[in-house]
């Protein structure tokens, strides 16, 4: 089975199948995109499982953490279910562009500019076009040697409208970027490593444990910290230094005035571990 044209025909998706798998274990999320025989492909019934998915983990105030990750060893995603992308065109589907208005599952999480909780990607084998672009989404990605990062869309007459295009120019200096999104030309993991894309790469048989020692450090840290941190950061990417300073964040103030504030100095007086409210 190629990358390229993933679905084998003779395989087809049983139809109770979850394109989506959710499961919580104490405060860690974990979200698998579970079409394995096409790769994790996304179709329209997934993109529309994933957005119940994000609003759960909002309202979920037990989840502080997501861990987003593909079934089976061979992808992490390989982007938009082209075949189901044919079959739209041949029935006057309008064609795609940026973003996702009006599509299902929208926003999706590369829209979702206001996902208070920490999203790790967990990456195996290949992440090609939309697939990339959700690990451009997260915060933090953990990468197994085998993965593979490309943004394919101009060898196909279409156009990474799920943010690529926008975030790779942000996240890697520009002419390295306009190389692969003008080109399509694969990344690998060590490549990603050296342009910062990545927080770490390991041997595909590590890949959980390096993903649990994250998971464990990030719960070490108080939550509604993390949430102050992920707003300030990205709310204050495009400001002037000093207007970043004097920006109102909503989860700061929410902070500042948390339990949590005072539980952090109070346990490193005490010589003890904090216990974090979250609230």
């Amino acid at each position: 089975m190629d990358p390229e044209d993933p679905e084998d025909p003779a395989d087809e998706e049983p139809p109770t199948r979850r394109s989506v798998l959710y499961e919580r274990t104490g405060h860690i999320a974990r979200v698998t995109l579970n079409r394995p025989h096409v790769l994790n492909a996304m179709d329209q019934r997934m993109h529309a499982e994933l957005g119940a998915v994000w609003d759960e983990v909002e309202r979920d105030d037990r989840v502080r953490l997501v861990v987003l990750t593909g079934a089976g060893e061979r992808a992490f995603c390989v982007g938009q279910d082209l075949k189901e992308r044919a079959r739209l065109d041949a029935e006057g589907a309008e064609a795609t562009t940026f973003g996702s208005r009006g599509l299902p599952g929208s926003p999706r999480l590369t829209e979702r500019f206001h996902l208070t909780k920490p999203v790790l990607a967990q990456v195996r084998g290949y992440a090609l076009g939309g697939g990339f672009e959700l690990v451009l989404a997260c915060d933090l990605v953990i990468a197994a040697h085998s993965a593979v990062f490309a943004l394919p869309e101009a060898t196909l007459g279409l156009v990474p409208g799920a943010g690529g295009a926008f975030r790779l120019a942000r996240q890697i200096p520009l002419k390295a970027a306009m190389g692969y999104l003008l080109t399509g030309r694969r990344m690998s993991a060590h490549q990603a490593l050296a342009f910062g894309l990545v927080n770490e790469v390991v041997p595909d048989g590590e890949l959980d444990a390096c993903v649990q020692r994250w998971t464990a450090d990030l719960l070490r840290c108080a939550p509604l910290s993390q949430r102050a941190l992920k707003e300030a950061v990205m709310r204050s990417l495009d400001l002037p230094l000093e207007q970043a300073f004097t920006t109102r964040y909503r989860w700061e103030q929410v902070r500042r005035a948390s339990q949590d504030a005072r539980e952090g100095p109070r346990a490193f007086a005490d010589r003890r571990d904090p216990v974090w409210r979250g609230r």
